[in-house]
């Protein structure tokens, strides 16, 4: 399900208010042009987790390399994925989904061996751990209490963007989407929710997911 992503694009309040009002609004199934197909770049577990086999410092070198290559072939903002402790791999999933088809065609070509190597699936994140999921909920029920009712508690199967949290999807909001007063509003009321929640989800913030 596609998300209205509420995302800062600065340090502060203010910045996270502004990326949050700012974002686009895609329903469910809608008519809007679909993100490129994202190639299936290696055979890694479900969700990143470390393979058999492979040890932490010599995953982190192959997860290193694998990032390299990709910002080498087309995604020069790629940031590099974040071994945990536990063995889940986060990635800087948003590259991918606005990178063209061409790009993820060429990066596919140039660095399916590395990738492979790393045990690296670039669009496929590990449930959302416990801290994200409760940064969630406190957003959610702002959100709740400040004018969007249809808002659901995320859990951690939620989908969500790392550094981007899990957003509101079209159909929890109202009518008119990011332009609609009552969007705004509660945006406005919950920014302080918001914030932590985009915080939780940064990859920096993911490494620790215990």
């Amino acid at each position: 399900m596609n998300r209205i992503r509420l995302r800062p694009r600065a340090a502060g309040l203010a910045a996270a208010l502004a990326a949050a009002i700012a974002a686009p609004v895609t329903a469910c199934g809608g008519s809007g042009s679909a993100p490129p197909a994202v190639p299936s770049l290696s055979q890694s577990a479900p969700g990143g987790q470390a393979t058999a086999g492979t040890a932490g410092g010599a995953r982190a070198s192959a997860l290193h390399a694998a990032a390299q290559c990709i910002r080498q072939h087309g995604i020069p903002g790629y940031a590099d994925p974040v071994l945990t402790p536990s063995g889940q791999v986060y990635s800087d999933s948003r590259s991918f989904q606005n990178a063209s088809q061409s790009v993820l065609d060429a990066v596919r070509h140039a660095c399916a061996a590395l990738i492979a190597t790393a045990g690296l699936s670039p669009m496929d994140e590990p449930p959302a751990p416990p801290q994200l999921v409760q940064a969630g909920v406190r957003a959610a029920e702002c959100l709740r209490a400040h004018g969007l009712p249809k808002v659901t508690d995320p859990t951690a199967r939620s989908q969500y963007t790392p550094g981007h949290g899990f957003g509101v999807s079209a159909s929890e909001g109202p009518a008119g989407g990011k332009q609609n007063p009552v969007w705004q509003h509660a945006i406005q009321a919950c920014v302080a929710q918001v914030t932590a929640e985009i915080q939780a989800s940064t990859l920096g913030s993911l490494s620790n997911d215990g």
